[in-house]
């Protein structure tokens, strides 16, 4: 049976809209802990979602309250434009979700463990296991007993269990946690490949490294509140400018520069000096930095904006930073 059997079609009760979730004012209570709070997010349908925070940030606590494993205290919320827990199993019907890391009967193979899964779901799921191995690369080995398998074997084994129903959306909780460098390249991979397939799948995580190489939209979570989300391309955007200098006298550019209205942090580095602007001061700021420097009889080798990483725009914004540990 051919990869085609997962080729994705939208259910009878599918309900059109720009958004696979949705929540308004989302808030959920331990006693005194608030772990998720008043929270707004809009995932769009058809793209890899990163919800990106620190460990005790809510993420896992928000996946659990989208699902119905605990209840919210307040806020509504959809699921492929569904309203849950009102019509939960309607929702949760073209919803596949690994929460924590995915279990399974060691002493069983993997297709033995989808075959108990497939079971509990309409007949075409047992007609999908096939397909859903191979479509997380797992085909030679779904005779292997789980036992042998590596976590990130383990990952792939927990997609394809997802897979088995043909959602629409994918909800990981941490997908890359304990993955080596290989393991975390083919997750990756696979995640790009769904969205490329039309489904939406959206993941936690505190990697925001690989975030930033799998996702194409985020929501930046600090304890338990949504405080900035959108695409990583429109994130970044607003982020601070950082400029390297390579010039022949980087203590002098350090002085000139910091006489000027353009502000920013200075930096003399090995490599010269650089300089952080605040976010929206525009290409011109480096044009203003060449004409100072020049003026002033200095030789200017190289002036280049540097890349601003998920990373340190992440380092810019989330509260947390800075407080003792």
């Amino acid at each position: 049976m051919g990869a085609a059997t997962l080729a994705h079609q939208p259910p009878a009760n599918f309900v059109d809209g720009p958004w696979a979730v949705e929540t308004y004012g989302l808030t959920k209570r331990f006693d005194n802990n608030v772990a998720v709070n008043d929270v707004e997010l809009l995932v769009p349908r058809g793209c890899a979602f990163g919800y990106l925070g620190p460990n005790g940030a809510g993420k896992t606590t928000l996946i659990r309250v989208l699902l119905g494993l605990t209840h919210a205290d307040a806020g509504t919320m959809k699921l492929l434009g569904v309203e849950v827990p009102k019509h939960r199993d309607v929702a949760l019907a073209r919803v596949g979700a690994i929460v924590d890391e995915p279990r399974f009967h060691a002493h069983l193979t993997g297709r033995e463990n989808l075959e108990i899964l497939a079971a509990a779901r309409e007949r075409a799921a047992r007609g999908r296991i096939d397909a859903a191995m191979e479509r997380v690369g797992m085909a030679q080995r779904a005779d292997l007993k789980v036992a042998k398998y590596s976590m990130g074997m383990r990952q792939r084994l927990g997609v394809a269990a997802c897979l088995l129903g043909d959602p629409q959306l994918l909800i990981l909780d941490e997908p890359m946690n304990g993955l080596d460098p290989a393991g975390m390249h083919e997750m990756r991979d696979m995640i790009k490949g769904l969205v490329a397939e039309g489904r939406t799948v959206m993941l936690s995580s505190h990697l925001l490294d690989e975030v930033e190489r799998t996702c194409d939209a985020v929501a930046i979570v600090d304890r338990g509140k949504v405080i900035r989300q959108g695409s990583i391309t429109e994130l970044l955007a607003g982020a601070a400018m950082e400029i390297e200098i390579d010039c022949d006298a980087p203590e002098r550019a350090r002085t000139l520069l910091a006489a000027t209205p353009l502000g920013g942090t200075l930096k003399v580095r090995e490599s010269g000096l650089s300089i952080e602007l605040a976010s929206g001061s525009g290409r011109g700021a480096i044009a203003e930095i060449n004409r100072v420097l020049v003026h002033e009889g200095i030789d200017v080798y190289r002036l280049q904006e540097i890349q601003v990483s998920l990373e340190s725009w992440f380092l810019q914004v989330t509260s947390r930073l800075g407080e003792p540990t």
